[in-house]
């Protein structure tokens, strides 16, 4: 087992955020001519031929999965609706909005890690959970003139990302990350095929609202200008992943994690050089809150393993 390298690991995990939130940022521009499913397909396949690339590189086979691993794409799935949920989400909500609420994800682990994986939930947890919320209620504003249905699919997205991080946990094999990586790829092509296909065959129609029409439009083939950016969108997907499986392997997750929440940062300068996004004092206060509430539960998750690794050594 290697060293554990706390700047290194940082580098390659802001690298990761970076290269992440540019996809997130070109997703964006993308839903003005396109459905989101068709961004996903091609975001999928342009991701497996590059894991493809790797793997044969590497002389590794990053397209089976070891017997006893099928959670893995039960995973894939979950993960697939919860990037259609946050796609949907941006092509109305600011970057940094979307972000802020999509990280309300660590609550969900903490909530759900009891009946998921029968876990204790300790009291510093539910109090972070309910910090967490009234970050959300202050930068959402349910009931208000500002409030907009996609924030939403910005929570579900969150949500249904912790359940998958959940499910990932239960699989009882080890598992090449690259490969978990390549299979998640293969399932968001896989589901935004079927959707592309629901939407076709029902004709779907979500005109009457901008988010749902970025959900159900029709697959319009796209020129070549836009199929550059759908390539460099997989392409950034691919790279982002391998730069966040790299940093997790380089330090503890409880030194790791809390920088995640760099990409709220990082959201907000995209959003307003690219689109003009300037968030209001209650996205920030909104943000800021949710920010704090996941910092408090992984350092208090963090002192909690130290002081059990410290009893039982």
């Amino acid at each position: 087992m290697t060293a554990d390298n706390k700047p290194r690991a940082a580098a390659l995990l802001l690298t990761g955020i970076f290269f992440a939130t540019t996809q997130d940022a070109l997703f964006k521009a993308m839903n003005a001519g396109y459905p989101v499913w068709e961004t996903i397909m091609f975001r999928g396949v342009v991701a497996i031929v590059l894991f493809g690339i790797w793997g044969a590189i590497q002389g590794r086979n990053l397209f089976r999965l070891p017997r006893g691993s099928s959670l893995i794409l039960v995973r894939g799935f979950l993960l697939f609706t919860s990037y259609l949920g946050f796609c949907a989400s941006i092509a109305t909500l600011p970057l940094a909005n979307a972000t802020a609420l999509y990280f309300t994800m660590p609550f969900f682990v903490g909530a759900l890690a009891g009946p998921v994986l029968g876990e204790k939930v300790p009291a510093y947890r539910w109090l972070a959970i309910a910090m967490g919320f009234c970050g959300v209620l202050v930068s959402v504003r349910p009931g208000g003139e500002s409030f907009q249905p996609a924030a939403l699919f910005a929570i579900y997205s969150g949500a249904s990302y912790a359940v998958g991080q959940l499910v990932g946990r239960k699989v009882k094999v080890a598992v090449d990350p690259l490969v978990v990586g390549n299979m998640q790829s293969i399932c968001y092509l896989i589901g935004a095929l079927l959707m592309g296909g629901i939407v076709t065959v029902l004709h779907l129609d979500g005109s009457a609202s901008p988010t749902l029409a970025a959900l159900t439009a029709d697959f319009t083939w796209p020129n070549w200008r836009d199929l550059s950016v759908m390539v460099a969108i997989g392409a950034l997907a691919m790279i982002s992943t391998v730069f966040f499986v790299r940093a997790y392997f380089s330090a503890p997750v409880n030194f790791v994690a809390p920088l995640e929440y760099s990409a709220i940062i990082t959201a907000t300068i995209f959003g307003i050089t690219i689109y003009g996004d300037y968030p209001d004092f209650y996205t920030i206060a909104g943000a800021a809150i949710v920010i704090g509430s996941g910092l408090f539960m992984i350092v208090m998750d963090g002192r909690k393993t130290e002081a059990a690794i410290h009893v039982t050594g």
